[in-house]
């Protein structure tokens, strides 16, 4: 699959977040302060799922699906299984799955992933690889999405068309680098992220959402070989 698929799952990451919001025109700067920095600490129920349709750049055609299935304590908090699931209709036997093990979606500290790729057994990526990922800012986009935030200007509340209606959301615009050029939020859907453009020309818009997700590997993962070289962390 022709896929950004460390992207993709960063910007759902960095912009599945749903927090208190007040939609009068005058308070927007302060609503997009407060979703900001709620980003990395505000994780819908366990079942809560939403699609997202995917039009133009190098995605078109894509579905993606975004869903919280299941929790688990780590060390005194409670993490989150969160799983981002790709589907192109031109390769629907090339499903990407990856499901991440955060205390927040859009935190770091990732503690497990599990990705399954087609046909191919679900695998669990080795200690090092998750070091990696929590340790690299390159590999770790979904924090620097996150502290992007706070960079977008507000534009104002605009009402967004979306195959599920009309929706209210706050209208965000990126000048700086980054995948998203802008995004419409709307704080009181499970996943707050009505539409987003990105700097490849895609658009995302929602499509479905629900409160019934399940994980979509039901196979035990195989634990995918450590990198060569590279001492697991101790």
């Amino acid at each position: 699959m022709n896929h950004p698929r460390v992207g993709i799952v960063a910007l759902s990451l960095a912009l599945a977040v749903s927090v208190p919001g007040r939609p009068a025109a005058g308070q927007a700067a302060n609503d997009k302060d407060r979703i900001c920095a709620q980003i990395q600490n505000r994780t819908p129920p366990v079942g809560s799922w939403a699609s997202y349709n995917w039009t133009g750049g190098r995605s078109n055609g894509t579905t993606m699906r975004m869903a919280v299935v299941g929790k688990e304590p780590q060390e005194g908090t409670t993490y989150y299984w969160y799983e981002v699931s790709l589907t192109d209709p031109k390769r629907p036997r090339d499903k990407m799955i990856l499901q991440m093990l955060v205390p927040g979606l859009g935190a770091g500290n990732v503690r497990s992933i599990v990705m399954k790729s087609g046909q191919q057994p679900a695998m669990k990526m080795p200690p090092q690889m998750i070091q990696m990922v929590n340790s690299s800012p390159g590999m770790n986009m979904a924090a620097d999405l996150a502290r992007q935030c706070q960079a977008m200007d507000v534009v104002a509340w605009e009402l967004v068309a979306t195959p599920v209606g009309e929706i209210r959301a706050l209208h965000l615009r990126n000048t700086a680098s980054g995948m998203v050029s802008e995004v419409w939020v709307q704080p009181d859907l499970q996943f707050a992220m009505v539409k987003s453009v990105l700097k490849d020309g895609g658009v995302m818009e929602l499509g479905a959402q629900g409160t019934d997700a399940k994980s979509s590997i039901t196979e035990t993962p195989v634990e995918m070989p450590g990198i060569p070289g590279v001492a697991p962390p101790n």
